[in-house]
């Protein structure tokens, strides 16, 4: 039986299949960006593709205290966008 990877979610703090969460990449020039295949470099979260669970990261700043930089506006709002458009 193959492992599947588990990952944590930034809002709810449930963990899930790492194919059913969306994936946040902060790469070595501290640039943000939406991880759609999984595997681009970088450190890494992730998030449910609920916005509820988008607006509790934000609310509770956990993805600027996971990368430890400021989050541009423009990161959520792309990720509002992703989720809201499944």
């Amino acid at each position: 039986m193959k492992n599947i990877p588990q990952r944590t979610c930034l809002g709810c703090n449930v963990k899930k299949d790492k194919k059913d969460l969306i994936r946040i990449v902060k790469d070595n020039q501290n640039n943000i960006s939406i991880d759609r295949t999984g595997k681009a470099n970088g450190r890494g979260a992730y998030i449910c593709d609920d916005i509820n669970c988008l607006e509790k990261a934000i609310k509770s700043k956990r993805l600027e205290k996971c990368f430890k930089i400021e989050i541009d506006e423009s990161i959520y709002e792309e990720l509002k966008g992703v989720i809201s458009g499944k």
